[in-house]
């Protein structure tokens, strides 16, 4: 997400450094750049001339800290108002009720609601700890009702039963009524879409909401539509209250319109962004993270919360011991490693969450894909038991069959057998005294030319 406007960004305020004071004049240009910027990022136009305006009456006479030069200063300029335009802060789920907590989902069709609803669900199930009953009311597509009950085992939420001969309001009457004799915690109702907004669509959804009168009402749309998905939410907002957003497919859009523009034109906060299809890729909003991640500073926090989630602790302490005892790296170790990572959401979400990684260029960036590491995996499944416990009986002929047998070349092999080997080496840097220090400064090596990177070691 937000690739070409933080390409763009980045290439913008680099230009502004090196003067000695920021003025009207040397940042005419600038704030050029970043309108244009914005606006092929099909950010509204109302919030583009908003933001440019701000940030210009800030930075004007912006006088160089001591800790400061003019381009970091201009960059936390730009910064504060990419935190304003999203919301300033996580806006949370409001749940402080007696249970059960109503929440009711609407959106238009093929925006991932249903969806939505089931990752919702375990959201809240496993990181809130909530015992969370699921309903559909969309009595208009037998298979949203079918894919919600799938879904639902897939959570592990409790799907109330509806069908498509009920009446919308019986049925969420019902799902809590059954919620609330269960001791649930949240209700989850689950409405129908269209493929544009109607007025019988909209009745409807009206009286459902005031039949159930729900703690939170939450708009689900798709981000790839940019400033149009605000649009839509702000049309939706005026005939029902929403109290919030939820942007899904936000890992297919490269631009990041809708969810610089939703707030602004909506007034209304985005509490959940989803960065993929399956049913844990379902993040809390937080405009600061977003904006760090935008101006290529990374996003450091929900990294660690990533590692801390999705890492299994058991395997890492356990490949950890093995190390440090001197028993040595292998494949079926290596293979490991790119199962834990593809659990975190791949080598390319990991690079958007670390730092400096906007200073490297497209192209560089491009050759890292998450396929390449898929292709690892297959190729070390090719192996025999000897193979992946003993690397250094890979020769000639077993890198043949390796080959032949997960459908590859025998030079993506031996590129495989070379990553291998620096991975093999950086772990055994990490075995010693001060390994992490080393291992570090490895990967810093690793970085490309004039990539910035991460800080130095002291």
């Amino acid at each position: 997400m937000f690739n070409s406007l933080s390409e763009r960004l980045n290439t913008t305020l680099r230009a502004i450094s090196g003067k000695g004071r920021i003025t009207e004049d040397n940042i005419k240009d600038t704030l050029r750049e970043v309108r244009m910027a914005l606006l092929e990022a099909d950010v509204a136009l109302p919030v583009v001339k908003d933001f440019v305006e701000q940030v210009k009456q800030q930075a004007i006479g912006q006088q160089v800290s001591n800790s400061l030069n003019p381009g970091q200063a201009f960059i936390r300029i730009v910064n504060d108002q990419l935190v304003r335009a999203m919301g300033e802060a996580n806006d949370a789920l409001n749940l402080s009720t007696t249970p059960p907590a109503v929440i009711l989902m609407a959106g238009l069709q093929g925006a991932g609601k249903t969806t939505s609803v089931a990752k919702l669900a375990r959201y809240l199930a496993e990181r809130e700890k909530k015992k969370v009953v699921v309903a559909s009311v969309d009595i208009y597509r037998p298979a949203a009702i079918k894919q919600l009950e799938t879904l639902a085992t897939e959570v592990k939420a409790t799907f109330f039963p509806s069908d498509s001969s009920e009446d919308p309001v019986t049925i969420a009457k019902n799902a809590i009524d059954s919620a609330r004799k269960q001791f649930a915690d949240v209700v989850i109702i689950d409405t129908a879409g269209r493929l544009a907004i109607d007025q019988d669509m909209m009745d409807e959804l009206s009286r459902v909401h005031a039949a159930i009168d729900p703690v939170e009402t939450l708009f689900v749309v798709d981000a790839m539509t940019g400033q149009d998905a605000a649009n839509t939410a702000k049309a939706f907002h005026e005939q029902l209250p929403l109290t919030g957003i939820i942007l899904t497919k936000a890992d297919g859009d490269a631009r990041g319109g809708a969810a610089l523009s939703i707030r602004h034109i909506t007034g209304k906060p985005i509490k959940f962004i989803g960065m993929g299809e399956k049913t844990d890729a379902l993040e809390p909003f937080h405009p600061d993270r977003i904006a760090s991640q935008i101006l290529g500073m990374g996003d450091v926090l929900s990294l660690i919360e990533d590692v801390e989630r999705k890492v299994d602790k058991k395997k890492a302490e356990k490949l950890a011991k093995k190390i440090t005892s001197g028993a040595g790296f292998d494949l079926e170790d290596f293979r490991e490693q790119l199962g834990q990572m593809r659990n975190m959401g791949g080598l390319s979400s990991l690079m958007g969450k670390m730092p400096g990684m906007g200073a490297i260029p497209e192209a560089a960036k491009s050759k890292v894909n998450d396929k390449s590491t898929m292709m690892m995996e297959v190729i070390i499944g090719s192996m025999t038991f000897q193979e992946r416990h003993f690397p250094k009986l890979i020769k000639g002929s077993r890198k043949k069959r390796i080959a032949a047998g997960s459908g590859t070349s025998i030079q993506e092999v031996n590129r495989l057998l070379k990553q291998f080997t620096q991975m093999q080496k950086m772990m055994r840097k990490m075995s010693g005294k001060g390994g992490m220090k080393k291992m570090m400064r490895q990967m810093q090596g690793m970085m490309p030319p004039g990539g910035g990177g991460m800080p130095p070691l002291r």
